[in-house]
């Protein structure tokens, strides 16, 4: 306005209104046309304002749209009109983070028939910046919307209007200091949300399992400290647990796994010969094929893939249906029954309304099958067979490639337990070693050859002197007290009397024992070390598991808990009555706890994350003290098998760090173009995921969501788990491919020996694979964006290898590097003659391997010398036992012409052996367990 005015001065000489008149006129775009600028330089300066008026008036009209909508959002409410005609679900939360609503929004959203669903999120916070700028975006503006409110107001559930809601989802706040505090205001919310509208299906999510019975009324209830610590005890008996259960619990797009692009990134950026990089890819290909499979269900008489199998047994069922179509059968439910039954053995006969739960890439409905399998099962219809003992004839073929076995040879034979033994009429030469059939229907003479107790049966037998001298005659029974109301009760081996609590502390003698340390102690089997901060309810879960029944107590690890608080009297009534169970007060920051506890000569090694570190102003930062600690641990004592729980799975890439490891830094960059895409397991090709040595909590989340969808997810996860034992429902469990074993070559022929002899159902295979990398391991490896220069160095200093001033081709950058290459240089040239290139290779590789040994040696010193110190001896440390150059994985229902290899360990569900027991008169021993179910069934109500 005042540049018109001046600038016309010269012209029309406007007054100050006028310009103002001609200002709103010109940009309203009305143009009058009766006020006009005259010359020039007025008129270059409105057609610069007009420029720049059409690039920013816009914008700010956009932005201006945008908070008023969000204002009228937040301050407003979900239309009785769109609730009744749309369907939504309501999100309430007491902060929103990024990370939670977009791990929330990928899982639900990742389900083709929710598409059309609306998320109301409730909180009483305001949107922070973050959240914002995610829901700016097209895809979520239109189905996400932001109410700031409380769920304990009914105002504000009006305005989310929960009375017609398809479902309401109530989340804790895990990142709170007072876990105990987030409790409360989610059980405060949930029974609000019940009050106003009772009809709502409840998802909640808890974080204490003592209070998990104030919201019983829930229609599914996940407790994140329940299944943590089941899962990381299932760790040390199964390895990766873990990253079998967050595979199988998350939804997959239908996605091609990327593989190729990992090729890409590692093709002509790493120094690998041809065989290695071959062998990196057909991990990375396997792997990625194999976390697609997810659980469906379907009804038996709807099915493709099981109608044919009504009255066969069960066994029978799932390896034919593995055979023909890749499928896992793993569980049936009964029409008239709640409980899901996970292998429920050969004994169960599947009926026509009988619900069937399965392992698979997709589910039934969208598979290739369909239409091609119903011409064909109305022609397999017809056909007919005569007597009980006359089998199909593709249960006659002995497995996928083998030859046919003699009917008569039908019977099951005799099993060792989880060995594999060589059929005794292996054959003639050049004839595979036959397998026996899978029966049909497994009659009681067949039962009784098949020993399904076979690991059980040495706990019936008379025990041995060195056992009753060594205290090992346990008990079976229910434990007699639990620490929080709602626990589900697990058969498990106990003490026939409780251990006093002086004898629970490890490091310290009493009058019972004079023993001050794990050493001391001379135990048969590997210790179990629990590092955590508290002795919570929780860390009961862990204990379990690895006391249940079925467990060989010849095979039970002890366990000690290092505590950095004293347990509470509460805590050790409950753990007093398990076997070879003890704490010890102390630290993974300490050394000398470490020592003390028996690191030297543990199994394993579980951290847990502390609950005052998860919380920190700088929210990735939470995990800091835990990742340097386990970086201690794996650079102190390198062979122990470390499983470190971590707040956020992002920080999962900084665990086992090594700044100049080309693998890494390949698998980094494949991370983030993942991300880049969506991925909802982005992190899924690192390598401490997949070998299952990282776990966070909130990888759990998506088990709530799926829910959703499917209502078994839960129930499935704790009997897997071992949470909820049902009668007659498995349990899981592993076995190891020994050199005796490869007889079987491949995974279907597996699956039948164990189906046709202890009934086992195998899952999936734990793959240990050697990494062929040496420049992962070298700290003076080279990275990846210098590659290309060094191959040209490389190149250069081979040619030059062959003249006499070889030596002064491969220099370092770095001064203090290169007067150690030098020294070494001298002494060996004193031994070695410099004749070819190979032998200064050689030279140069000796070199770097006595340098890195000698930081190792120096690591090994210290902690030898602090063994000293405590009087402990150092014969059991063994510091060049390096595992840093294998890489495992799993693969989850591989095909059935996969090769098994040595060391394979295979996921078993075996059939649970107390629904085959006969009932018989109760023994002596058997008693104390009657006695000790009763009180436990008594405290239960209590």
């Amino acid at each position: 306005i005042c540049g018109i005015q001046h600038l016309e001065r010269a012209g029309n000489r406007l007054t100050l209104f006028d310009s103002l008149y001609f200002c709103i006129v010109t940009f309203s775009t009305v143009g009058f046309g009766d006020v006009t600028p005259k010359i020039w330089p007025s008129k270059l300066l409105v057609v610069i304002m007009i420029c720049v008026a059409l690039v920013v008036l816009p914008i700010q009209f956009e932005q201006l749209a945008y908070l008023w909508m969000e204002r009228q959002k937040s301050g407003g409410n979900y239309s009785r009109h769109r609730a009744q005609t749309e369907k939504h679900v309501v999100l309430c939360v007491s902060s929103l983070k990024i990370d939670l609503l977009m791990d929330f929004l990928n899982e639900f959203y990742a389900h083709p028939r929710l598409q059309d669903y609306y998320v109301v999120i409730l909180c009483p916070t305001e949107m922070d910046a973050q959240v914002r700028r995610v829901l700016q975006i097209p895809m979520w503006s239109q189905r996400v919307i932001y109410l700031q409110g409380s769920a304990l107001k009914d105002q504000d559930l009006l305005r989310a209007k929960m009375d017609d809601a398809e479902a309401c989802f109530i989340l804790s706040s895990r990142c709170e200091v007072d876990r105990t505090a987030a409790d409360h205001q989610t059980i405060l919310r949930a029974w609000a949300v019940k009050d106003f509208a009772p009809n709502c299906p409840l998802y909640v999510q808890i974080l204490k399992p003592e209070n998990k019975f104030h919201i019983k009324f829930a229609d599914h209830v996940v407790c994140e400290e329940e299944f943590k610590y089941a899962m990381l005890a299932l760790n040390c008996i199964c390895p990766a647990t873990s990253t079998l259960i967050t595979l199988l619990v998350h939804t997959s797009r239908g996605q091609t796994a990327p593989w190729e692009a990992f090729r890409q990134l590692t093709g002509t950026k790493q120094t690998l010969n041809r065989d290695s990089q071959q062998s990196s890819e057909q991990w990375q290909k396997m792997y990625g094929r194999c976390s697609g499979n997810e659980v469906y269900h379907i009804n038996l008489e709807e099915s493709t893939f099981f109608a044919e199998y009504e009255g066969k047994s069960f066994t029978y069922a799932s390896f034919h249906a593995h055979k023909k179509f890749g499928v896992c059968l793993i569980g049936v439910r009964k029409e008239d029954n709640k409980s899901i039954l996970l292998n429920p053995g050969p004994r169960y006969i599947m009926s026509s309304t009988d619900i069937c739960f399965y392992i698979n890439i997709t589910k039934e409905e969208n598979s290739a099958f369909k239409k091609p399998e119903k011409h064909r099962k109305k022609h397999e219809s017809k056909l007919s067979y005569h007597g009980a003992s006359r089998l199909p004839v593709h249960s006659i073929i002995a497995s996928m490639g083998t030859v046919a076995i003699d009917l008569q040879d039908t019977g099951c034979r005799t099993s060792s337990g989880p060995t594999l033994a060589l059929p005794s009429e292996g054959g003639k030469e050049g004839r595979r070693p036959s397998i026996a059939p899978v029966l049909e229907v497994a009659d009681s003479s067949s039962l009784q050859t098949c020993d399904l107790l076979s690991d059980q049966s040495e706990d019936e037998t008379t025990p041995s002197d060195d056992e009753v001298s060594a205290g090992l005659e346990y008990a079976k029974g229910y434990p007699p007290y639990s620490p929080y109301i709602g626990s589900s009760p697990t058969f498990c081996h106990l003490l026939h009397e409780k251990v006093p609590f002086c004898c629970l502390r490890l490091d310290k003698g009493c009058q019972h024992n004079y023993y001050e340390d794990a050493k001391a102690y001379g135990f048969k089997n590997k210790l179990i070390i629990v590092a955590a901060e508290t002795a919570g309810n929780g860390l009961y879960n862990f204990i379990v598991p690895l006391r249940a029944y079925y467990r060989p107590k010849k095979e039970l690890n002890p366990i000690v808990l290092l505590l950095d608080n004293p347990p509470d009297m509460h805590f050790l009534d409950a753990i007093c009555w398990f076997p070879m169970v003890y704490y010890m007060v102390g630290s993974i920051d300490n050394l000398d706890d470490l020592l003390r506890c028996g690191v030297t000569f543990a199994a394993n090694m579980v951290v847990v994350d502390k609950e005052s570190t998860m919380s920190a102003e700088e929210d990735y930062m939470a995990d800091a003290k835990t990742i340097v600690n386990v970086q201690t641990l794996f650079r102190l004592f390198s062979s122990l098998s470390i499983i470190t729980e971590l707040t956020h799975p992002a920080n999962m890439r900084f665990m086992q760090f090594r700044a100049k490891d080309c693998y890494s830094l390949a698998l980094s960059k494949l991370e983030k173009k993942e991300r880049e895409k969506g991925s909802n397991l982005a992190f899924m090709f690192r390598l401490p995921f997949a070998a299952g040595r990282v776990f966070s909590i909130s990888m759990l989340d998506t088990l709530l969501y799926q829910s959703f969808v499917k209502d078994y997810m839960i129930s499935i996860t704790r009997l897997l788990l071992g949470l909820d034992t049902t009668p007659g429902s498995g349990f899981l469990c592993s076995m190891k491919i020994t050199e005796e074993d490869l007889w079987i070559r491949t995974y279907a022929r597996l699956y039948q020996k164990l189906c046709s002899s202890t009934g086992d159902i195998p899952i999936g295979v734990y793959r240990t694979e050697s990494q062929k990398l040496t420049t992962s391991e070298s700290q003076i490896s080279i990275s990846v964006e210098e590659w290309e220069d060094t191959k040209d160095t490389k190149e250069q200093m081979s040619y030059r290898s062959n003249h006499r001033n070889s030596t002064s081709s491969d220099q370092s950058d770095h001064p203090l590097l290169r007067r150690k290459s030098m020294q070494w240089a001298r002494r060996l040239s004193r031994r070695v003659p410099r004749h070819s290139g190979k032998t200064a290779e050689k030279i140069s590789q000796q070199r770097m391997n006595l340098y890195r040994r000698s930081e190792r040696q120096e690591l090994a010193e210290l902690v030898k010398n602090r063994m000293k110190h405590l009087g402990l001896s150092p014969a059991g440390y063994d510091e060049m036992n390096d595992h840093q150059n294998t890489l495992s994985y799993i693969l989850i229902n591989p095909s059935p012409d996969t090769r098994l290899e040595l060391n394979d360990i295979v996921y078993l569900i075996r059939p649970d052996p107390l629904a085959y027991v006969p009932n018989t008169a109760p023994s002596q021993k058997d008693s104390f367990c009657n006695t000790v179910g009763q009180d436990t069934r008594e405290e239960t109500q209590l």
